[in-house]
């Protein structure tokens, strides 16, 4: 739990600005980013939730993997969206770390 706080305290005020504004970006192109944005709105309501407690992000993890190809940055977009993506992978491996 110490490490996934961390990882987020260190890329959370990032992926607020971040995901909100490459989804306006590259929605049209990449409409799974609409996913993406639903799914760390579900993940932030949740860490809000439970304050210091451990959320249970299993299921959103489980899905961004599946709706990313596990992370996999697509070759025509731009390094906020490359950003977006590494900062999410790094927050679930670092959730699946127990």
């Amino acid at each position: 739990m110490k490490r996934f706080n961390e990882v987020l305290e260190r890329n959370l005020e990032k992926l607020e600005l971040y995901v909100p504004v490459v989804a306006r970006v590259h929605g049209g192109s990449h409409p799974e980013f609409h996913s993406v944005h639903d799914l760390y709105n579900k993940i932030s309501e949740k860490i809000e939730k439970v304050g210091t407690q451990r959320p249970d992000l299993d299921e959103e993890f489980g899905e961004l993997r599946q709706i990313t190809e596990n992370y996999t940055v697509p070759d025509d977009v731009c390094e906020s969206y490359e950003a977006v993506y590494h900062m999410l992978s790094e927050l679930d491996e670092a959730y699946s770390c127990r």
